[in-house]
Order: C-alpha cells, then sequence, then structure tokens
C-alpha cells in the first residue's frame, strides 16, 4: 500500500446520512475473492434501474465526477455490515479519500487497514465543500 501524499480533485458530493456498506456494495456482489473488481459495483442500486441503464440523476453517473479521487457524504458512512468490500469498491473506482462528518466505527477501521484515507469535518465544513463545489485538496 502506498503512503497518501497529496491529491487535488473535484469532490463527488452524496449528501446522504447513514450510507451503508450494502449500498456501498450490494450482497450480492459479493463473490469475488481478490480485492478488485468491485468498482463497477459501488451504489450499483443507486447508479443503475432494473434494466441495468444508469440513472441519469445519480451523481456518479455525471460526466463531471468520473475522474474524482474524493467522495464527500453525510453523518454515519459505512454503517451497516464489517465488510471490507465497501472500502475495496470505493479503492477500485477510484476514491482515495472519503469526508464526512462521522463514520461507522468498523468501516472507519478498515478504511486504513487498505489505504482509503477517512476524513471527519464538522457538518458546516462538509456543506461548505457539497454545496460550493469545484476542486478540493488532502494533502
Amino acid at each position: 500500500m502506498d503512503a497518501f501524499t497529496k491529491v487535488k480533485t473535484v469532490a463527488t458530493p452524496l449528501d446522504k446520512a447513514n450510507v451503508d456498506t450494502d449500498q456501498i456494495v450490494p450482497k450480492q456482489f459479493l463473490k469475488l475473492v481478490q480485492r478488485s473488481g468491485f468498482g463497477k459495483f459501488l451504489f450499483y442500486n443507486w447508479r443503475y434501474n432494473e434494466e441495468k441503464k444508469p440513472h441519469p440523476d445519480f451523481v456518479l453517473n455525471d460526466a463531471k465526477y468520473v475522474n474524482s479521487k474524493i467522495l464527500i457524504s453525510g453523518e454515519n458512512f459505512g454503517c451497516g455490515s464489517s465488510r471490507e468490500h465497501a472500502v475495496w469498491a470505493l479503492l477500485d473506482y477510484g476514491f482515495c479519500a472519503v469526508i464526512a462528518p462521522s463514520f461507522a466505527d468498523i468501516f472507519y477501521s478498515n478504511c486504513f487497514k487498505n489505504g482509503l484515507l477517512p476524513i471527519r469535518l464538522n457538518r458546516g465544513m462538509v456543506d461548505a465543500i457539497l454545496f460550493e463545489g469545484g476542486d478540493v485538496e488532502v494533502d
């Protein structure tokens, strides 16, 4: 695992609280035995409809955020089960950091074990990033 140095990117805004690990990567995709390949399943039920077509209004389907390296979200990000697959999916998709007011404890620990940087900021700072948009730099 490489050390985190610095990243500057447009931040992907996911203004939702209590995003659980089953929303991050649904259970039907946990059959892979390696740590890679989960990115295509990230937020699958929010990204795609029943016909497996992208929902045009979901943030990861917006071309503006295709190469984003930072995800911004609401309170209690990563709650639910203790699966590491959620962290693997975020990393495999291309995120290197998640900014939120709070994280579920096990998810928070899994981030450090796998090289995803979880950053806790107060809600006011998170809201400023969410609603101002533009590039965010993490050093």
